[in-house]
């Protein structure tokens, strides 16, 4: 083997890693529990983007997960996700419990709950979580409602997915 073969071989794995490619996306799971009457909701995001996110708009001082602040963080977390991921059930625009947050690992997980609820007709979800700052952000939703899975990719362009049974 010629040497600039073997250094070709050596070096161009190196330069693999040199181009950080980071993703945007946040993961939601939508739950109908039928015999409790609630639809729960979680979603995940990164907690290095929403901690930006909160930076930007509302506090540049807040860090997530450290333990402090939490009481302010929460009402700055659920305005924004209030404000960003709404829901229509059987046509009908409906408002959802914030029920807080915990951190695992690099994700903050968020859970929400829609109450007394006694049938899904129609799901419609719209999730701009995130859009305002990255372009290339992408929201999962991926729902069990009526023992039917779905997921939907949304996107800046496409934030809506809309389930009928």
């Amino acid at each position: 083997m010629s040497i600039k073969k073997l250094l070709i071989l050596l070096i161009l794995p190196l330069f693999a890693f040199t181009t950080a490619h980071k993703y945007y996306v946040s993961v939601t799971q939508v739950d109908y529990i039928k015999e409790k009457k609630a639809i729960q909701m979680t979603s995940r995001i990164f907690i290095d983007d929403f901690e930006r996110l909160l930076q930007e708009r509302y506090n540049d001082k807040i860090i997530l997960d450290t333990g402090k602040d939490e009481k302010q963080i929460d009402l700055y977390i659920e305005k924004y996700i209030k404000s960003k991921f709404l829901i229509k059930l059987n046509g009908e625009a409906v408002a959802y419990k914030f029920l807080g947050k915990e951190y695992e690992n690099d994700i903050v997980y968020c859970y929400m709950e829609i109450e007394n609820v006694e049938e899904v007709k129609s799901f419609e979800v719209e999730n701009r979580v995130l859009f305002d700052l990255f372009s290339d952000q992408k929201n999962l939703v991926r729902t069990y409602i009526n023992s039917k899975h779905k997921t939907f990719v949304l996107i800046p362009e496409n934030d809506k997915g809309l389930l009928n049974f």
